[in-house]
């Protein structure tokens, strides 16, 4: 179990600002980027969600049930599985101190040439909630409570989670878009690299993808498979990857590039993290097996959009 102490004192020399007692708020690289009219982040290609106005948080800094070999944090400050324990912080206060931290974090750019005065003026009210900064969101017990604040107040809200918990998964309430994270094609791999304190945590994965099947239409459904070269991306692991987007019939999948930051280079080498045309390629042998096809892709992020079919509605408007 991790220090909670030296977790937050660590995070914030990495810019985090914190919240609550397990909320914290990150400006995200694409956020300060688009500020300065220096691109955007791929889900403003794929989705509309403008990069400006996005705010990147966590309601679950230091709480999750896996430890993947392709994470950037540091294990040993991973504080529990779950909050059994902990003071919660509050769903309203965490929205309110939200915007504060992101007016803080945004106040530097006013001094810099190349910032966008209009859009920095209007990323001091983020309107896109991505919940996924770290941890794992679903291990909030206030995070339903969390979700109808943010839709009350007219934001949008993209949750992450490693679908370790299928129940928690069935009841919440839907955000504007729901991730599931999936980072191997079988259970030897998932054992490898997820490395889930759960010994069934094949099986509630594999539950949680069952669950989002049958969300669809209550939310927008998402899987992002995680792809690491000479681990799990060998034309035998193929059917894997496909066997699980059939099983969880999402509305889009994004097959993204593991990417050598943070800690995870203490775990993993430089060459194992894929080219986009590697991903673009691998993502190909997919749609292959899945009957989906190619509907977008960033190089620079090295990630493909991939779906059954393209919609009108795929590109939110606000």
């Amino acid at each position: 179990m991790g220090n909670q102490s030296a977790l937050q004192t660590s995070l914030e020399k990495q810019q985090y600002e914190f919240i609550g007692s397990h909320s914290a708020v990150k400006i995200c690289s694409w956020t300060k980027k688009s500020v300065k009219d220096q691109g955007v982040c791929y889900k403003e290609k794929f989705y509309g969600i403008r990069s400006h106005l996005c705010c990147q948080m966590s309601v679950s800094v230091g709480f999750c049930q896996n430890t993947c070999i392709f994470c950037w944090r540091d294990m040993k400050n991973t504080i529990d599985q779950d909050m059994e324990g902990v003071k919660l912080d509050e769903p309203k206060e965490v929205f309110e101190k939200s915007i504060l931290a992101q007016q803080i974090q945004l106040v530097g750019f006013y001094g810099n040439d190349k910032a966008n005065i209009e859009k920095l003026d209007e990323a001091k009210n983020p309107m896109h909630y991505a919940i996924s900064l770290t941890g794992d969101a679903l291990i909030y017990p206030k995070l339903n409570e969390f979700i109808k604040v943010l839709h009350d107040a007219g934001k949008t809200t993209f949750v992450v989670t490693n679908g370790m918990l299928p129940q928690k998964i069935k009841t919440m309430t839907m955000p504007t878009q729901l991730y599931i994270s999936v980072d191997a094609p079988s259970k030897e791999l998932f054992g490898k690299i997820s490395k889930s304190t759960f010994r069934d945590g094949w099986k509630r994965l594999q539950d949680s993808l069952k669950v989002l099947k049958e969300l669809k239409g209550k939310t927008r459904t998402t899987l992002r498979l995680t792809l690491i070269k000479d681990m799990n991306m060998s034309d035998s692991d193929v059917k894997g990857w496909a066997s699980q987007v059939l099983l969880a019939d999402p509305d889009f999948v994004e097959v993204k590039a593991y990417m050598f930051i943070g800690t995870s280079r203490q775990r993993l080498q430089l060459n194992n993290m894929p080219s986009h045309d590697e991903v673009k390629e691998y993502a190909e042998k997919i749609c292959k097996e899945t009957g989906y096809i190619i509907l977008d892709e960033q190089r620079s992020s090295r990630v493909v959009l991939i779906a059954k079919k393209d919609t009108p509605d795929r590109i939110m408007t606000f």
